[in-house]
């Protein structure tokens, strides 16, 4: 059997919408390592998101900040962060627009003064999108169990910057304003985006793998990516095979080259079986 390398996205993937990981998909992991594949995930979170019961399940290593951090074995490979001057920059500017926000390092993630107030319906729309029956009762304490207010929010080593957009147009002007780092949207398509982010630029989730497969001198010749949205497409485009989540949205879909049942309907473990990982 050859040795696969398999890159899971967490959110939408290995863990449901409200952090539920189910015990199938860690009984797929454990058994496809005990048969020689190496388990990845490759996320938008920092490792401050990484909870112990995820990390608990023991992956050979973890690309977080959509590529711009990367560790294997145990040891750091590269690691990419805004610099200090750069944090406060965009901080400065989301104050002076009123917009809530909030920093994602591995250090932690660190919450603007209103941000727990005024995301809470957000997140609830995004979730009630994500097909939750019980979106309207989520807190930020339910998605974001650990994050941390009151500290100073100008900070290095910080990975990406989310922000709560009151309208597309503050999108708009974060990307003319930061046209020198990669601003993007999330949470909804065009002006249905209800987050946009601030993060460094050339850096994706493709460029991640590339440069951790190099760095491990082996080709992409045995690996298969996992994703449920468009965030996960360059993943999927760079591995040998492609897997969507029932439950992900209609571009990576379109694109994958196998579809799975939904996350929380056994999706990773019934396609660790169909590839034969287990």
């Amino acid at each position: 059997m050859d040795r696969h390398y398999v890159f899971l996205d967490v959110d939408g993937t290995l863990v449901t919408y409200e952090n539920k990981l189910p015990e199938s998909a860690v009984t797929a992991i454990k058994l496809a390592q005990k048969n020689g594949h190496k388990i990845y995930t490759v996320t938008g979170r920092s490792k401050a998101e990484m909870y112990e019961e995820i990390l608990a399940i023991g992956f050979d290593g973890y690309i977080g900040g959509n590529g711009s951090y990367i560790e294997s074995d145990g040891k750091v490979i590269a690691e990419r962060s805004l610099t200090y001057d750069g944090c406060r920059k965009i901080v400065d500017w989301l104050h002076g627009k009123g917009l809530e926000f909030y920093l994602e390092s591995n250090e932690g993630l660190y919450g603007s003064e209103y941000f727990a107030e005024k995301a809470q319906k957000t997140i609830q729309i995004y979730s009630a999108r994500k097909g939750k029956e019980d979106a309207d009762r989520l807190t930020i304490k339910d998605v974001f169990p650990e994050m941390i207010f009151g500290e100073d929010l100008y900070r290095e080593k910080v990975n990406k910057i989310s922000f709560l957009l009151d309208h597309y147009n503050d999108y708009l002007e974060a990307r003319e304003v930061f046209s020198d780092f990669k601003v993007g949207t999330w949470g909804g398509a065009g002006e249905t985006a209800l987050f946009g982010d601030v993060a460094l630029e050339n850096i994706d989730k493709q460029t991640a793998l590339d440069l951790l497969m190099t760095h491990l001198k082996k080709s992409n010749k045995h690996t298969i990516a996992f994703g449920d949205a468009k965030v996960d497409i360059p993943m999927l485009e760079y591995c040998t095979t492609g897997v969507a989540l029932g439950n992900g949205g209609p571009e990576i879909k379109e694109m994958a080259d196998y579809i799975t049942d939904d996350v929380e309907n056994d999706g990773l473990y019934n396609a660790f079986k169909h590839f034969g990982l287990i």
